[in-house]
């Protein structure tokens, strides 16, 4: 089943609704999803406007970047130790 992509901005107008009181399956259908769905985004989104929910996916981003840049030097760091204590 090919996957939907929802924007940032309607996931949060999505959880906006469910949180004023709209019922969850009207919500879910208004919005082509399941009700697991929508309270998968209601646990990451509560409470967020969609500014906020951009610069998250900013930091995640970075933060992926660092994390990858911190393997890579780890990576070379243990392999300069193996070649010091090789040549002593």
């Amino acid at each position: 089943m090919k996957k939907k992509v929802h924007s940032e901005s309607e996931k949060v107008k999505a959880v906006h609704q469910l949180e004023s009181g709209v019922d969850a399956s009207v919500v879910a259908r208004d919005y082509n999803i399941s009700r697991a769905t929508l309270y998968n985004w209601k646990s990451k989104y509560s409470g967020m406007e969609v500014s906020q929910v951009k610069r998250l996916k900013e930091l995640e981003d970075e933060n992926r970047k660092l994390k990858q840049m911190y393997a890579d030097l780890a990576l070379d760091n243990k392999i300069l130790k193996e070649v010091i204590e090789k040549k002593l």
